[in-house]
């Protein structure tokens, strides 16, 4: 007993530096990628300890069942990832399953993507998100709480404006195989036209090329907010383009409301992320 009591500072320290302990790692990507493993690395920051998922689990908060939550649209509505989730959600976003979910969603986009009979016309568009779909932002989360922490639009209009967020290998994978085939990519965010010039800087130093449209919100309103859903939106800009004559031929997003509302396109593919909601 005496040896077991002993134990309890110990597995008490282990348990707050695998939730909050993270490495800097300097070798952030830009141009190039780097590999660790064989995996593409998409951030700048490494966990140092162990598996979240487990000590969120012991400490009272199922935070992989939230998580499935999230992903399956069963949660909806939430402002920030539960607090005890930081970790989980850290070591899942900075670990290979988030990689791994992100190549089979891609995997599945491609095989459906190379079975497609296209009419040689031009018109085939495929429809791509930008944040956490072609660039992610994770070396922005992962100093604010990975979503644990609720949004500020002025730090993260900060972020957007350096220009610096890396492509997702794996997006950008998709992205490559749809101009082989002839499937043009149309780019449609949340983001704004004040953000347009940096955005398309930002996207070309990542290795996107070639795109029919890059379709950004107008910009920001007298209050401060942009009027109506992310879904009314996304949908409204899709329907312009099938109004146009173009067919979308796939949907890509790590939202649901990127992926909501009609015309949705063809088919839709979705993302894994965890740390947060739009409607």
């Amino acid at each position: 007993m005496a040896k077991t009591t002993s134990m309890l500072p110990l597995l008490l320290l282990l348990a707050t530096a695998a939730t909050s302990a993270w490495e800097m790692n300097i070798r952030m990507p830009t141009d190039r990628l780097v590999k660790d493993g064989g995996a593409a690395l998409i951030h700048a920051l490494r966990p140092v300890l162990g598996s979240g998922g487990q000590l969120a689990a012991r400490a009272g908060v199922a935070c992989d069942s939230w998580r499935v939550g999230v992903e399956a649209h069963n949660v909806i509505g939430w402002k920030t990832v539960p607090a005890r989730c930081e970790g989980y959600v850290g070591h899942y976003m900075l670990g290979g399953h988030y990689r791994r979910d992100s190549a089979l969603v891609v995997d599945e986009a491609i095989a459906y993507a190379d079975k497609l009979t296209l009419a040689g016309n031009g018109k085939e568009v495929w429809i791509f998100d930008i944040d956490e779909t072609s660039l992610s932002n994770l070396p922005y989360y992962a100093t604010h709480g990975f979503g644990a922490t609720p949004y500020n639009d002025t730090s993260f209009r900060e972020y957007v404006a350096e220009g610096s967020a890396p492509a997702l290998p794996e997006t950008r994978r998709l992205y490559r195989r749809l101009l082989e085939i002839g499937v043009k990519p149309v780019f449609l965010t949340g983001r704004t036209e004040d953000q347009r010039a940096i955005t398309v800087a930002n996207l070309r130093r990542q290795g996107y090329s070639g795109w029919e449209k890059l379709l950004l919100k107008p910009a920001v309103h007298a209050a401060g907010e942009l009027q109506g859903s992310a879904v009314a939106y996304k949908s409204g800009e899709r329907q312009k383009l099938q109004n146009a004559g173009f067919i979308i031929v796939g949907n890509i997003g790590d939202q649901w409301s990127d992926i909501l509302g009609a015309p949705e396109g063809a088919r839709t593919f979705k993302l894994p992320d965890p740390m947060y909601y739009i409607g």
